[in-house]
């Protein structure tokens, strides 16, 4: 049977699901130190009657129960659309149970032995979802096509969540800015949101970066410094181009992610972080880990819940609205206008870079139209090659194979040449190639 501790007008209340007495006693007493009203049950039938009879701000429940599993209280909630963050309690070394709790709709997890610093923090974040979260005005995903429909909605979701997230799609596509709105719609919004390049970051500086260090930890380093994981303590850590972190990297950042502890160099001792975590890429990250170039099992912990961006092509009757809104940004107030066939050129235009491509088409626009009032097809300059699709490409061109495929190759490195103003290495990066590929391409391809 239920048993219900007193409740206090005002309380916030929280559904305990568990058949452990022991367990059951310690949430409690930690509930009810916070200033929480608790009731209890002891099998997944109980919980789910409790559940349908009377609103809850919490519900946290273990796995194994003496009549089911413990998601099946979080396939309820998800199911009936309740209005209650559930966090599931996992036992220790079964990470495929939380994963499975997380995918379901589960908030968080907790592993036993349960640590009450990580059980508190869990409780507060909970217990600040917004019933209705509204994003930051300044960061919008603009466009009304099905995709970013698709796209906007799956966000809302996710942000009641603190699953650790994947973004996935091309370069330029706003994989940054749907996770901004994931941390914004969620109960981290009031904290630090973190972006780390990670393919921005000297090899042998990453640990230093990422968990910071102790004063005297080598030569340098003059005081102590905070890492990435410190600086998004309560808020979001949101790690770009994850799939250029080294393997020796790979191995310390799972570690940290599944104690939920960091440590810095130089130190003995660790501390703990509560950092929700949002990975994206634009490369394959599964065929990284069928190569051997990524960790198997550090993509199963950021690849819980996958968010795909379309890209600009998938989407474009968006062009028109997302472009106007980029035009009136930069125009800072002044008329400014994209006449038809500036319009319609655009809608045509393939977008390799998508919409930071798009971004950059307009401001070149926007400063070399005679009249900024009035911008023409002309003024945008667009690669007259790179409107056409591969459809319009008549089969014979095609062929011999090697020659259109060196054509193809030879139109996208002078284009990202052109792009990055003929800097080698950040052109390579753009192609998500080396150095060396690079050099080696051009010399093989003759350009110079």
């Amino acid at each position: 049977m239920a048993s219900m501790s007193r409740r206090i007008r005002g309380q916030p209340k929280v559904l305990v699901v568990d058949d452990e007495p022991d367990l059951l006693e310690l949430l409690e007493l930690t509930l009810s130190r916070m200033g929480l009203d608790t009731i209890r049950a002891e099998s997944v039938g109980e919980a789910l009657r409790l559940l349908d009879s009377g609103p809850f701000d919490l519900c946290l429940t273990d796995w194994n129960l003496p009549d089911g599993e413990g998601l099946k209280v979080v396939e309820h909630i998800t199911q009936k659309s309740l209005d209650v963050p559930v966090a599931v309690i996992t036992a220790f070394g079964r990470p495929e149970n939380a994963v499975a709790a997380l995918k379901a709709g589960a908030f968080d997890y907790l592993a036993k032995p349960v640590a009450l610093e990580q059980l508190r923090a869990l409780v507060k974040q909970a217990l600040k979802v917004p019933e209705k979260p509204q994003p930051a005005a300044s960061y919008q995903l603009l466009g009304d096509s099905p995709a970013m429909q698709q796209v906007r909605g799956l966000i809302d979701k996710l942000a009641k969540s603190q699953a650790p997230v994947f973004v996935n799609g091309e370069s330029g596509s706003g994989k940054e800015l749907a996770a901004r709105m994931i941390h914004l719609k969620g109960p981290r919004a009031e904290q630090p949101f973190i972006a780390v390049n990670c393919g921005a970051i000297p090899e042998n500086l990453m640990e230093s970066e990422f968990f910071g260090y102790r004063k005297g930890a080598f030569t340098g380093a003059e005081a102590d410094r905070e890492g990435f994981f410190q600086a998004a303590n309560g808020g979001t850590l949101f790690l770009d181009e994850v799939a250029d972190l080294p393997l020796a990297m790979q191995v310390k950042l799972l570690r940290a992610i599944q104690e939920k502890k960091v440590r810095k160099v130089g130190s003995t001792t660790e501390e703990p972080v509560d950092a929700r975590l949002i990975s994206a890429t634009h490369k394959n990250l599964a065929a990284l880990v069928e190569s051997g170039e990524f960790r198997q099992d550090l993509y199963y912990r950021l690849h819980v819940i996958e968010l795909a961006m379309p890209s600009l092509r998938e989407m474009r009757e968006d062009i028109p609205p997302i472009a106007g809104a980029i035009l009136a940004r930069l125009a800072r107030g002044n008329a400014a206008a994209l006449e038809p066939e500036a319009v319609a050129a655009l809608e045509r235009y393939p977008f390799p870079g998508n919409v930071r491509e798009l971004e950059n088409i307009l401001e070149r626009g926007l400063s070399l139209a005679s009249d900024p009032q009035r911008i023409s097809a002309e003024d945008l300059h667009l690669n007259p090659v790179a409107e056409e699709t591969e459809a319009a490409i008549p089969a014979g061109e095609k062929w011999p194979l090697q020659d259109y495929l060196d054509r193809v190759e030879r139109a996208a490195i002078n284009e990202a040449l052109e792009k990055t103003r003929f800097n080698r290495t950040a052109a390579a990066k753009l192609l998500g190639i080396t150095f060396r590929a690079m050099r080696y391409r051009m010399e093989r391809l003759g350009i110079k």
